[in-house]
């Protein structure tokens, strides 16, 4: 048997021996990689072409972007720009509303001292015609209107004297309130005892301006005041006089 092998590995029937070059990897690769930068170049190229074939130019898009960052920028800054006008606009309204809004508050404060000067005016016309009775109590200006707060309302009026060596008025005034309280008509009284308090007590020579603000119970409707003045002294009033709700 070992004959066999023998003659089987260096006789006529043994297996040829070839003899090859052996070449190290980095030569291998040098000599394809000219292969493969050209077949690159050349996918490239023919990319390119197909581009332009097909409408698409590079160094035309390549501007219209560099034009497109450049106007961009330019928004930028116009936006930027725009803000800030934006913002000094809002704060110019802001002050010519409130110029407006104080500018309105003058004229109604115009408005209302031209009206009190006009009531003056009249006032001074009704002294001039009672001057001539002497002693004589007159109300003039009453009037009642609705306050601020709810259930408050707010009684004014003018006490004028007449007659050009009147005395000194000495007195107190007392207001009587008509109301409808759970659907019953009922009054009461400011105060109590026309002599019991010192916010009602009266001390004028011609004429006091008078001021008075009244609380009503919750759920009350005020419908009318009477004032009746009392000199001092008295029980009965010297004046009485009744004003509705205005």
């Amino acid at each position: 048997m070992l004959w066999r092998r023998v003659k089987r590995r260096f006789g006529i029937a043994a297996p040829r021996l070839s003899v090859r070059l052996h070449m190290p990897w980095y030569m291998r690769w040098s000599m394809l990689a000219p292969f493969l930068i050209g077949a690159l170049g050349l996918a490239w190229w023919a990319y390119g072409s197909g581009l332009e074939l097909a409408g698409f130019h590079r160094s035309e898009i390549e501007q219209e972007l560099v034009q497109l960052r450049e106007r961009v920028e330019v928004l930028s800054v116009e936006n930027e720009s725009l803000k800030n006008q934006s913002v000094q606009s809002e704060r110019l309204l802001q002050i010519e509303q409130s110029s407006n809004q104080e500018t309105a508050k003058q004229l109604k404060s115009l408005s209302d001292e031209n009206l009190s000067l006009q009531e003056d005016l009249a006032f001074f016309q009704n002294l001039t015609a009672v001057r001539g009775k002497e002693g004589e109590l007159a109300v003039h200006r009453l009037k009642l209107v609705r306050d601020s707060l709810p259930g408050e309302y707010r009684l004014r009026m003018l006490l004028v004297q007449g007659g050009q060596r009147a005395k000194e008025f000495s007195g107190s005034y007392q207001l009587v309130a008509t109301i409808v309280e759970g659907g019953q008509r009922t009054t009461l009284l400011f105060p109590q005892d026309p002599s019991g308090n010192a916010q009602f007590q009266l001390a004028f020579k011609y004429y006091l301006r008078v001021e008075k603000s009244l609380q009503l119970p919750s759920g009350a409707q005020l419908e009318s005041v009477q004032v009746r003045i009392f000199e001092q002294g008295a029980r009965e009033p010297k004046v009485r006089q009744s004003v509705s709700l205005s």
